[in-house]
Formats: C-alpha cells, sequence, structure tokens
C-alpha cells in the first residue's frame, strides 16, 4: 500500500458499505431484514418534484454547464426560503450551492484548513467528517459528549480544547450519530466563543427539517450582526426532499467565503446538477406542507421508537431525535462491531456500530429510523429480546 496516499489508505471502507454488506449473512429466519443502518427517508419524494425532474432532465439548456456558485434562480430561492425559517436577512450572494452536503464539508474544510491546522469535533462524530478531515491531512481534536449532558457539549470543555492551530469547530444539530438537538442558546454560546477565540463554527444542519414537533426556528445565529465573520451553515437536500441520488446541498456563509469556497468547487464539480437545481426552485415554498408531514411522520417513528427500547431490558436510549436513536447496548466486553454483525445475521437488524462514530463509542449503536416504517419499529423489541452475542 505504500503505493497510495497514506491519508486515503489509512482510512476504514465506506462505513455504510460495511454495514450493507452483511445483509446477506441474514437467513430470513425473523421475518423480513429490518434496515436501520443508512439515514435515508424510506418514502418517495413528492410526484410534483419527481414530474419536475423528468421535464428538466429533457431540456438541452439544463444539460450545459450553469454557475459554480450555483444557479440564480435556485440560491435566490434558497436564501428567501433560510430568511423565513430563521426570521433573518441571508442574501442570494451568501449561498453556495453543492452536490450534497458532504461535499459542502470538504469544501468547506479546503477553504479554511490546510496541512498542520486543526478542526474540533465533537464526539460520537459523523464518520464522513472524520474521514475528510483524515483525508485532507487536518488535525483533529476531540470534544467527548457525555450520556449525562444528553450528548451535548459543554461550552467550557470546547473552550478548552481550543488551541492555536485551530481554524474551526464542526457540529452537527440535530446531530448525527446520537439524534441530540442543540438548544438554541447553546449554539449562541458555541458561536460567542468562536467569535472571542477568532475561528469559525461550521454549522451541519442537514436534518433540520426534522427537528421536534414542539421547536420551530432552530437557533438564532443569523439574527446576529456580523454572523458572516464566524458562521459557515451547511444544509442538504437529500433528507427533507428525498433525493439522496440527485446529490444537492447548499452552504450558507458571508461573501468573501463563498468567493473561496467557489475555487474549490470549480476543482472538484464546476457546478452542481442542474436539473435538481431548477426542479426545486419552486418547489422550496410550495412543499411547505409535504415537509410539515413528513416531519411528523418522523416525530411518530421517534416516539414508537422511544417505546421500543423502554420495553428492551439492558438496552439504554442515550440520545434520540430528527432520524437517529443512539442506543448503549447490554453486552459489556464486546466490540460494537461485532454486536452489529451478529445482530444483522441473527435476528435480521442492520445498524451501524457507535465504534464507526469515534473512540470510546464501543458501548453504543446507531439506530436510523427514518428508513422505517412505525410497525416495522415496533417488531424491534422481540427481535433484541432474544439475540445472544
Amino acid at each position: 500500500s505504500h503505493m497510495f496516499n497514506s491519508a486515503v489508505s489509512g482510512l476504514n471502507a465506506p462505513p455504510v458499505s460495511i454495514v450493507l454488506n452483511w445483509k446477506s449473512s441474514y437467513d430470513g429466519a425473523n421475518g423480513p431484514l429490518i434496515d436501520m443502518s443508512q439515514a435515508v427517508p424510506g418514502y418517495s419524494a413528492h410526484p410534483d418534484i419527481l414530474a419536475a425532474l423528468a421535464k428538466g432532465a429533457s431540456d438541452p439548456a439544463l444539460a450545459r454547464y450553469g454557475p459554480v456558485e450555483g444557479d440564480p434562480e435556485f440560491r435566490s430561492a434558497y436564501a428567501d426560503h433560510v430568511s423565513q425559517l430563521y426570521n433573518a436577512k441571508i442574501d442570494r450572494s451568501e449561498v453556495q450551492i453543492t452536490s450534497g452536503c458532504n461535499q459542502a464539508f470538504v469544501a468547506t474544510v479546503l477553504a479554511l484548513a490546510g496541512h498542520g491546522d486543526r478542526i474540533l469535533m465533537m464526539r460520537p462524530c459523523y464518520f464522513n467528517h472524520e474521514s475528510t478531515l483524515g483525508m485532507l491531512g487536518v488535525g483533529i481534536d476531540y470534544v467527548d459528549c457525555d450520556d449525562d449532558g444528553g450528548l451535548l457539549p459543554n461550552c467550557a470543555l470546547i473552550d478548552a480544547a481550543i488551541r492555536p492551530q485551530t481554524r474551526a469547530i464542526a457540529l452537527v444539530s440535530p446531530n448525527n450519530p446520537a439524534g441530540s438537538i442543540y438548544p438554541a442558546p447553546l449554539l449562541a454560546d458555541i458561536l460567542a466563543l468562536c467569535q472571542k477565540r477568532g475561528i469559525w463554527l461550521i454549522l451541519d444542519e442537514t436534518y433540520r427539517d426534522f427537528m421536534p414537533l414542539d421547536m420551530d426556528v432552530p437557533h438564532h445565529l443569523f439574527a446576529q450582526d456580523d454572523w458572516q465573520s464566524s458562521l459557515i451553515q451547511l444544509y442538504s437536500f437529500s433528507k427533507s426532499y428525498c433525493l439522496p441520488g440527485h446529490r444537492l446541498g447548499a452552504i450558507i456563509a458571508g461573501r468573501d467565503v463563498v468567493a473561496q469556497l467557489a475555487k474549490v468547487i470549480d476543482n472538484i464539480q464546476i457546478c452542481a446538477p442542474r436539473v435538481a437545481q431548477h426542479a426545486l426552485t419552486p418547489m422550496l415554498a410550495s412543499m411547505t406542507s409535504w415537509r410539515q408531514e413528513n416531519r411528523e411522520r418522523i416525530a411518530a417513528r421517534a416516539t414508537v421508537f422511544r417505546t421500543a427500547m423502554d420495553d428492551l431490558p439492558g438496552w439504554d436510549l442515550l440520545s434520540n431525535g430528527a432520524y437517529f436513536g443512539y442506543v448503549r447496548h447490554p453486552f459489556t466486553g464486546v466490540g460494537s462491531r461485532q454486536i452489529a454483525e451478529t445482530m444483522a445475521r441473527k435476528v435480521g437488524v442492520l445498524v451501524i456500530p457507535g465504534a464507526f462514530f469515534g473512540a470510546g463509542q464501543d458501548g453504543a449503536l446507531r439506530f436510523a429510523f427514518a428508513n422505517a416504517g412505525r410497525d416495522v419499529i415496533a417488531k424491534l423489541p422481540d427481535r433484541l429480546n432474544n439475540l445472544t452475542v
């Protein structure tokens, strides 16, 4: 392997691919496989969205290159959408459209950090963020989120972990993998800390359309003067619009940041998929009630999941929200990867082992319940009660 880039050859294979390979080990004895591994909605995109995609796919104008920052109509529609959502004024020039949110993170890191620089992450952490930094040769420091705090970080610990080389703090809220929702006051404190220390806050809000039903505005950061000097927000259209195969995401940041991002995107991608941009432009406003129905649907699944975990002696739901439940399993002294493999093989339940979300996470498993209906989730206690590893 000395012929490969050691920053890449040293990484694990893509975690979702590893887990999906376990599917074939299950013989079906307990009924159909329950797949709670990948974070993907189990229902389809709205028929109007699919019709618009079909129409756009046959339009020769959309087969041409578009602007690096995104199509102007889509940037405007998204700026208006976010302005309304956060009760703030976002300008079209503060939007960079990307091919999905993973690319948004790659571009953001490339714009902010180079070799020898460091980024501070919360653990358990989203594995693609960790492997992206590893590939780019950017150092990582961690703040561990404990169970007592609902898997949320402590601001004083974040402050203590910032070093001279730290360029940014990266957060995901609602969180992947923990499902924890960062309260608005905590996010405000973290942004104030970034401003004080002269570093960036990279806030990945891929799951913001699946906030708990009693929470409407995710935070008030965009209402602050000069948020542009320290906040970069990432978003994905994959989950909310059920389009992960179309690869569409967005970054909101100050104009000077967008100027740097455009250089990066021009080299990785040139422009994000234009058919999807065109199809979604009118949908951000027209799909409000459909998004709300899906939010309610996912919230109902979260409730059934909580009940299922309550019915499982020895299993402890550490945190949940949006698409995820982060669960402590009862098998002490056994690695989470072995447990997850055994769960797939013996009882047909597919989850992602805690070990994939960072050091010290072997006691946990991540369940993604967006992919499973309530009737399916309700079967978990039957399957897992009999599990031996």
